[in-house]
């Protein structure tokens, strides 16, 4: 008799353990500036594969991103392109004291598909040998408040307003000039350096003594187990190693 019981008890355990497993797996939705579009697809999925959560990555503005937040969204972590709006989070009680962190330091260039097409110096923004010059919206993408800082510095601001073309994120800005909308754009380093391909086209990284540092912040929303255990992955050496690999400074 307590042999059967046992057994039919192990059985039952049996049965049981995925539904546990399964249980113990959870799903968060995290607000990620559109720069940082390929390396958190491959942090996440590292981090899906090992712990068996799900992340569901919402790309965009980091201006967008902020005011959706400030709104309610239903955020577990923010992944900005700045420091401003994860410290402003903070401030304002939105996000979790203590939980904000640099992830990365980004670098812009001035980039176009073609090839030889931009020279070693940038020097074709002052000939204008194009029609079109695609930045990020300065108002929402910190990658485009540097892009204008960089053409201010230059000079070159005011004379190029009517061949620019705003994209409202820098992905958006990657994808018109990509896509021949503009036959060159200030983009995101990571977007044109992808670990184990060839760099696409010609550019010109643009000198960061020309734009303020782009330091961007991570913040925790809201307190949740998941969330923690992600951001504490993107501190390891790994999610280092891969954040650096696309092209990225760590402070």
């Amino acid at each position: 008799m307590k042999k059967t019981t046992w057994k039919h008890l192990l059985a039952i355990s049996c049965l049981a353990l995925p539904i546990i497993n399964s249980a113990m797996a959870d799903e968060i939705n995290i607000a990620v500036a559109s720069n940082f579009a390929d390396p958190i697809k491959e942090l996440t999925g590292r981090f899906e594969e090992r712990t068996g959560h799900r992340i569901n990555l919402v790309l965009g503005s980091t201006g967008k991103h902020y005011a959706q937040i400030k709104n309610g969204a239903p955020f577990a972590a923010f992944f900005a392109a700045d420091a401003r709006r994860p410290e402003l989070l903070e401030k304002e009680g939105v996000a979790l004291p203590g939980s904000r962190f640099t992830y990365a330091v980004g670098r812009i260039v001035l980039w176009s598909p073609r090839k030889g097409y931009v020279d070693s110096q940038g020097e074709l923004l002052e000939h204008k040998p194009f029609h079109h010059l695609a930045i990020a919206n300065p108002r929402l993408a910190p990658y485009g408040k540097a892009a204008q800082q960089f053409l201010q510095a230059r000079g070159l601001w005011e004379g190029l307003q009517g061949r620019m073309v705003r994209g409202e994120n820098i992905g958006q800005t990657f994808q018109f000039v990509r896509s021949g909308s503009a036959e060159l754009g200030i983009v995101a380093y990571s977007q044109v350096k992808r670990p184990g391909h060839p760099l696409e086209g010609s550019l010109w990284e643009i000198p960061p003594t020309e734009y303020a540092p782009i330091e961007q912040q991570a913040v925790l929303l809201k307190e949740n187990p998941v969330a923690r255990e992600f951001m504490a992955f993107i501190k390891s050496p790994e999610a280092i190693d891969i954040i650096l690999g696309f092209g990225y400074a760590i402070p």
